[in-house]
Order: structure tokens, then C-alpha cells, then sequence
């Protein structure tokens, strides 16, 4: 099993300061990760959760430490490879638990993941705030494992919200009524198909294609060719990071020309815009960000310093967020008791990049929904929760084959 553990050296505040002083003897706080390496989810995962971690840790222990009572502790990752795979992350969860002994998870990357180790989780008593995952009827699924926390929503918030874009494109008379529909066939995929085909019905738009694709495969060229013929005004495809890319590409090089065209997971990311340049102009993505956001502008400045990777467009600074929000319940109780984090985290409010962050039912109902690319940045053109900054959808151009 891959397994790399590393410790940040502690720096007291004297060292912080530039001056002489000794490490820190506090007992660190060991917190444990099982994310995607290897497998078809490690390019989500490296561009999103670790760098983050990464940065966290970083901050964390240059500051000194969490605050524990009267005193600060520095934190200690512990972090194994899932492979994108359900069975090596629930052993991977079993490890940190019971050998590693870990304080504090961080959940891993994807909804399949986070559902399959949901149940372990709720065993060991640790709070899982999951910043990149959701599901359908989470009111239910918090009843039965009330130690998750929910920052992206229920999956109905993110499926629905390209259909309230694409809505509000036909009503204003820029886009037609036929859409082509695809998703990978993993357990995100068909959460978000489950509501967005219905959304789509129920808004009266005709679905002329409709596929679905194993995770993992790379052959996008028949699912373009075959939404191409069924002559789409929009494409909308509930995809994960390498489908994503996949599809976009295949559908630049196939002339697929939709007035509107949606990708989901991997869309965000900082290499989708310059892997396709100003040919991304105009693309739809799943989530978003108010990138004139001051919080947003300074956290992408520091994330790129620390980690020589430019945050994302989206699910960085919500697994930020999560980071943010473990670390301030623990200084708000005061201690490492797990039951003692969980009931700060249901109740309080929380400052994060996002702002602030309070959870209803342990659910955050304020996300970003779809973003759109322009000249290198993605704007949010479509929120929940009264998030401000939402700007107007524009029509994509046609693909400029190069």
C-alpha cells in the first residue's frame, strides 16, 4: 500500500517572528487522509483536495498550531492512496482508525467515496465534512450518519442548476429547446442524472440523445459523434475530471457547435482553461466562483505560493473551507473530542474563503451551481443561497479547430 506520512516541522513564534526559539513540544494532532492517487480519480484529487491539505498544513503549523485549550498544537498528516477505488479506502479508513489512531479525518475525493466510507466514518466517531461530494435526499442520509457535513449541497442543488441556466438561455429566445444529455456511470454520475433528467423534462425541453459511460473511459469519440447527429442547441454532460476533458476535446475536434455546452467535475480547473485556451470561452461548468471576490483573490495568491499549482475555479476553496472549518471547531471546544467537534460543527458558524459558513441539518445550501469560462476565468453565473456576484450566461462560440 502506498502510504506517505509527513510531519511539517513546527515553528514556535518565536521562528514564526524571524527570530531564534525552539520547536514546539506539543504533541501533534494527527490527522488522517485516504484520497485518490492513482486511479481515474487522482487528477481530480491532486488538482483540488491535496494541495489543499498541503496549504492548510503549511499555514497551520507556521502559525504554531491549532489552538487546544491554552495551548497550540501542531497537525501531523497521515495520508494513504485509495487507488479510486471503495474497498482500499474503507481499509484505508480501518488503518487510521484503529493502527494509526488518528485525532481527525478529512474526508476523501468524490461522492462514491464518501458514501462507501460514510458508515466506517460514523463508527470511529469522526466529523466528515465532505467539500467534494453530495447526493440525493441528504436529510435522510444525515438522520442515519449525523457526523457528515454536507459543504456542496444535496445533489438536486448541482443537476438542477445547468437546467435553470439553460431555461433562463431558451426563455430569453438565445437557445433552442433539444439537449443532448450524457453521464458517468459511477455513483456521482447518477445522482446528478437522476435530478437533472427530471429537471430537464419538467422544464419542457426535448432530450434528443441520452448516454451514459463507465468511469475511467477515455473513448468519448462515439458519444460526441452521436450527439452530434442528434443536432443538440445545448450538450450537457455530468462528468468527472478525465471524461471532461474527454468530451470537450472530442467535441472541438468533431465540430460539435452548441450554443451552449456543460461539463461538470474538472471543468474548474485551472489546467481545463489552459489546456484549451480561448477555445474554453463560453463553456459551462458545474460550480463557479465570484472571482472579483477580494477572500477568493487572496487565497488563490497564497495557494499558488505554497503549492506551485493555481487553485481551481470552484471545489479549491471549498475544500479550504472544510480545513477551516475542522480547525475552528476545535479551537472553539477547546479540545480533540470528537463528539465535542461534531455538535460545534451542526451548531456554529463558520468564517471561511467561502465566507461565512452555517449548517442547516449539517447541510450547506449556499453553493455556486454553474460557472462559465471568459478569457481565462470562470464566472459564476448561477448560485444558491443568495450568493452575490452572479453574472449573465453567454452563448459559446463555435469551436475553433486548431
Amino acid at each position: 500500500m502506498l502510504r506517505r506520512c509527513f510531519k511539517v516541522l513546527m515553528l514556535s513564534a518565536g521562528l514564526a517572528l524571524g527570530i531564534a526559539g525552539a520547536v514546539s513540544a506539543e504533541e501533534p494532532i494527527k490527522i488522517g487522509v485516504s484520497a485518490s492517487k492513482t486511479g481515474p480519480l487522482a487528477g481530480g484529487a491532486s488538482g483540488v483536495l491535496w494541495p489543499n491539505i498541503k496549504l492548510w498544513a503549511d499555514k497551520v503549523n507556521k502559525e504554531g498550531g491549532i489552538k487546544v485549550g491554552d495551548h497550540k498544537r501542531p497537525i501531523e498528516i497521515v495520508e494513504y492512496d485509495d487507488k479510486s477505488a471503495p474497498e482500499e479506502a474503507v481499509k484505508n479508513i480501518q488503518r487510521l482508525a484503529t493502527e494509526d489512531q488518528v485525532d481527525f479525518l478529512i474526508p476523501p475525493y468524490s461522492t462514491g467515496l464518501n458514501l462507501a466510507t460514510a458508515p466506517l466514518i460514523a463508527k470511529y466517531g469522526y466529523p466528515q465534512i465532505v467539500s467534494t461530494g453530495n447526493a440525493n435526499d441528504l436529510d435522510q442520509f444525515v438522520q442515519r450518519w449525523p457526523n457528515t457535513f454536507w459543504l456542496l449541497g444535496p445533489a438536486q442543488g448541482l443537476a438542477e442548476g445547468i437546467v435553470g441556466t439553460l431555461t433562463q438561455m431558451r426563455d430569453a429566445g438565445k437557445i433552442g429547446n433539444r439537449v443532448a444529455l450524457v453521464n458517468v456511470s459511477d455513483a456521482f454520475g447518477l445522482e446528478m442524472i437522476k435530478d437533472g433528467k427530471q429537471a430537464f423534462q419538467k422544464a419542457g425541453f426535448d432530450i434528443v440523445y441520452e448516454a451514459s459511460y463507465p468511469l475511467g473511459n477515455q473513448d468519448m469519440a462515439p458519444v460526441i459523434a452521436s450527439a452530434k447527429e442528434a443536432k443538440p442547441d445545448a450538450f450537457v454532460a455530468y462528468s468527472y475530471p478525465p471524461d471532461t476533458f474527454a468530451l470537450t476535446e472530442q467535441a472541438q475536434l468533431q465540430g460539435l457547435n452548441t450554443k451552449a455546452f456543460f461539463v461538470s467535475v474538472g471543468g474548474n480547473l485551472d489546467g481545463f482553461g489552459k489546456r484549451f485556451g480561448k477555445a474554453a470561452d463560453g463553456i459551462l461548468i458545474m460550480g463557479g466562483v465570484n472571482p472579483n471576490d477580494p477572500v477568493f483573490q487572496a487565497y488563490r495568491k497564497e495557494h499558488l505560493a505554497v503549492t506551485g499549482q493555481e487553485a481551481d475555479w470552484w471545489a479549491s476553496p471549498v475544500a479550504y473551507a472544510s480545513l477551516e472549518i475542522l480547525q475552528q471547531a476545535i479551537e472553539r471546544t477547546g479540545s480533540i473530542d470528537k463528539a465535542a467537534v461534531n455538535k460545534e460543527i451542526q451548531s456554529g458558524t463558520f468564517d471561511t474563503v467561502l465566507g461565512k459558513i452555517t449548517f442547516d441539518n449539517n447541510i450547506n445550501h449556499s453553493n455556486w451551481t454553474v460557472g462559465q469560462w471568459r478569457d481565462g476565468v470562470v464566472h459564476g453565473v448561477r448560485a444558491t443561497g443568495g450568493l452575490q456576484g452572479a453574472e449573465e450566461p453567454i452563448l459559446k462560440p463555435d469551436w475553433q479547430n486548431k
